[in-house]
């Protein structure tokens, strides 16, 4: 063995020794089917089945690997687009949360300077929450319709509320719905006072979110860029003979590989390092 199967070996022992002093909880199937189902849940597919999305990952990740390697020719390379297709499905759904909760999340104010102001009209808090079917923003209407109407049909305003959190899967809402919750059992007459403070902070935290998103994009463009370069000359070197030779041998496919790996682990420590703290559901 030369000197650099040496030291390979040396550092994943290294890398093995240290990674054995952190103890981490079992990922059971249970615990990941609930992670998938709370991410379709916060996409507003709620009538989506867990199953769904890895055999749409599957589906993606081999037609990729047949079209790349049907047109190419090359097995290193379809399976290299393959895995690569098969994380689409993921990040898609991964963005359209993303996008979901940003979109939400500046209509929120509205929904609860509505609330104040109905409450301070001398609305109960069941006739406050149902006015917003017709008063608050217009993507939130029917999901507070619906409420309504589970409201009239059953009249109990804790089991109505609890599915309209639920069916919404925000962390905003969460900490309203806990707060009306609160205030239904134990009374209290300061929940005008509560709800004009909520509606304060959230207004502040947006616009600091927004101005932190605008100084930090041209930083995660660049850097998508520098990601993605690499893998466009590749792209266009493959258009010309004998390229595709050449990585379909074993020391071309080492090289794809090392590509991959670093690529996908600078991209994801780049993610990472300028991801901005999200709320996360505690009260769900």
């Amino acid at each position: 063995m030369d000197g650099v199967g040496v030291g390979v070996v040396f550092g994943v022992g290294l890398f093995c020794a240290w990674w054995s002093c952190w103890e981490r909880p079992p990922r059971t199937a249970a615990r990941r089917t609930s992670r998938v189902r709370e991410l379709l849940d916060a996409a507003g597919w709620r009538e989506v089945p867990v199953p769904v999305l890895p055999a749409a990952c599957l589906l993606a990740g081999v037609l990729g690997a047949v079209v790349v390697t049907g047109s190419s020719g090359a097995l290193i390379l379809g399976a290299a687009a393959g895995c690569a297709a098969a994380a689409l499905p993921v990040l898609g759904l991964r963005q359209r949360v993303r996008r979901r909760r940003e979109d939400t999340a500046a209509q929120w104010p509205d929904v609860v300077d509505t609330l104040a102001s109905a409450v301070r009209a001398g609305s109960s808090l069941p006739e406050a929450v149902c006015g917003l079917a017709s008063r608050g923003p217009q993507s939130l209407r029917p999901a507070f319709a619906r409420f309504a109407a589970g409201h009239r049909a059953s009249g109990a305003f804790d089991t109505e509320l609890r599915r309209l959190q639920e069916e919404l899967a925000d962390p905003v809402f969460d900490r309203l719905a806990a707060t009306l919750r609160m205030t239904r059992q134990v009374g209290g007459s300061d929940l005008g006072t509560t709800l004009r403070t909520l509606s304060g902070y959230l207004r502040e935290d947006q616009r600091t979110r927004g101005e932190l998103l605008a100084r930090q994009s041209w930083t995660v463009s660049a850097a998508r860029l520098a990601v993605a370069a690499p893998w466009i000359v590749l792209a266009l070197l493959a258009t010309r003979p004998g390229t595709l030779e050449a990585f379909d041998s074993s020391a071309g496919a080492l090289v794809l590989l090392v590509g991959t790996v670093v690529s996908a682990g600078s991209y994801a420590a780049m993610s990472r390092l300028g991801r901005l703290p999200t709320t996360r559901r505690v009260l769900s």
